[in-house]
């Protein structure tokens, strides 16, 4: 285990302070937690050493703090894991030092516990230690070892893997959850858990928790998770998480070929003219054919609006929570990501089902931003449609609504969330609503930079206080003949009469497009 393996752990959350990547390549031979202020005879080479800087205060802060960082240096120590709960943050003295005599610094959050940072490294050296090929010795009995093998060479679901691998053991509580809180698998009799109670789980440290191997995502990947602590020996557990990662690795040598044909069918989704057969046989080839309705998604990353390959799974990962809908995702042409959903029953369902869809990414969506929180991640969703020919037209409305979702919070919409102008506006083109703007306003711009603002300012509160004279002079603390003059002059710079609905509601939107 090398110091950047401790780094990808996401469960200890931890961040590199300082480190090049010749240091961050060392590798982790153990762990001492100290808070001596010379702890060299107490270390081993080859340590990462826990401290949580109880010996540091500022007087005589830089001698202390040499003092510490040379006796590591001097030690063999590979990097330094500095607690920030004592101090609130890692003081900026023993930044310098770990510069000063190469050690790499790495910050320790006050939720993490050293225990867990302890327990993760020993759990990954013991794994280490199985794949080493002078060591032939496997923690697992011999038949239950022979037995998942055979599980696993013969297809097993992800779920018939987890209870074998655990049988013997008496059957132990286990989840094997993604980092979004989704339940991948859970053995028998175990309790389920919400995503966000399987978030909390994964983030406190309680029980045990161990990452599985394999080349997932931010968003998607496995844990395995127990929360009885103590209940399986490491070394088992190392060796059952090692037979799920190629469990892991199998299932996405597979997808390969399905992302292949979801690739396929967005971009006949997003072709100019809709293909019947083409339509049909992508949706085939996606396993989506023959169904009552359809919806479209699409997710994107603020303010470019492509997520690209990050888009695509964290849509995917997030429309996994649905474990009733089937559906396909790729990336599109400028939209980041793009999803075509199948729902099953008759087309009434299918827009029970579009409820569904729009109400559930807006609770998971949040715990989906959580593991790439940099960034304004948002979804739009359209209306459900019934002919594989009216794809592309669930596709404009999705992006519809994708331009709405900033002013929702989490920024999910779906059409029907277009229930105000506001909203309606935010799906026009940004340059449109300048033309619109300029067009209807720009004679107020244009009145001189004070009586312009100010002509902007009264148009806006007397449309705010429905045309009423009296509550916008209170409102601006002016006289109502004031009101009335300003309103005449408004009148006269747009050509408007704000007596009309229709020219109220031309320059309210006016107003909007700001």
């Amino acid at each position: 285990m090398h110091v950047d393996h401790l780094l990808r752990l996401d469960r200890l959350d931890l961040s590199l302070v300082w480190g090049d990547e010749a240091l961050l390549g060392r590798e982790i031979a153990g762990v001492t937690a100290t808070d001596l202020e010379d702890p060299e005879r107490f270390l081993q080479p080859g340590e990462v050493v826990l401290s949580g800087l109880v010996w540091w205060s500022r007087d005589g802060a830089p001698a202390k703090t040499d003092r510490f960082v040379s006796a590591l240096r001097r030690a063999g120590a590979v990097a330094l894991l500095a607690g920030e709960e004592t101090h609130g943050h890692v003081p900026r003295e023993l930044v310098d030092a770990c510069r000063r005599h190469r050690v790499a610094l790495v910050a320790v959050p006050p939720h993490t516990s050293f225990r867990a940072v302890t327990e993760a490294v020993y759990l990954r050296r013991w794994g280490e230690l199985h794949r080493h090929p002078a060591d032939d010795h496997h923690a697992l009995p011999e038949n239950v070892r022979l037995d998942l093998d055979r599980a696993l060479e013969d297809g097993a679901t992800t779920g018939g893997l987890l209870d074998r691998a655990f049988a013997h053991l008496g059957a132990p509580a286990c989840h094997l959850l993604t980092a979004t809180g989704r339940t991948v698998a859970r053995t028998g009799g175990t309790a389920g858990l919400s995503a966000r109670e399987a978030v909390e789980v994964l983030r406190g440290g309680r029980g045990t928790t161990l990452r599985v191997e394999a080349e997932g995502t931010d968003f998607d990947t496995w844990y395995l998770h127990l929360p009885q602590e103590g209940r399986v020996p490491p070394r088992v557990l190392q060796e059952i998480s090692e037979l799920l990662g190629r469990h892991r690795r199998r299932r996405d040598r597979r997808r390969a070929a399905r992302d292949a044909a979801s690739d396929r069918l967005v971009e006949a989704v997003g072709a100019p003219r809709a293909d019947t057969d083409r339509l049909r046989g992508a949706l085939a080839s996606c396993g989506l054919a023959d169904r009552a309705a359809y919806t479209v998604a699409v997710a994107a990353l603020a303010p470019d609006g492509n997520a690209g390959a990050d888009g695509v799974a964290a849509l995917a990962e997030a429309l996994g929570h649905l474990p009733s809908v089937a559906f396909a995702v790729a990336r599109g042409t400028g939209d980041g990501a793009v999803a075509v959903l199948a729902h099953e029953g008759d087309a009434e369902n299918g827009v029970d089902a579009e409820d569904e869809v729009r109400e559930r990414l807006r609770e998971v969506w949040p715990l989906v931003r959580g593991c790439r929180p940099e960034g304004t991640w948002q979804v739009g969703v359209s209306m459900p449609v019934t002919a594989p020919t009216s794809l592309n037209t669930a596709l404009a409305q999705a992006r519809h609504a994708l331009a709405a979702a900033p002013a929702l919070t989490p920024p999910v919409a779906g059409l029907r969330d277009l229930g105000g102008l506001a909203l309606l506006l935010a799906g026009v083109p940004a340059g449109v609503r300048d033309v619109y703007r300029t067009t209807v306003l720009g004679p107020l711009l244009g009145a001189g930079r004070g009586s312009g603002a100010m002509l902007l300012e009264t148009l806006e509160v007397f449309l705010a206080h429905d045309c009423s004279w009296t509550r916008t002079a209170e409102a601006l603390h002016i006289h109502v003949n004031t009101v009335h003059y300003r309103v005449e002059r408004i009148e006269v710079l747009t050509g408007r009469d704000l007596s009309r609905l229709d020219d109220r509601v031309d320059l309210r939107a006016a107003l909007l497009c700001r």
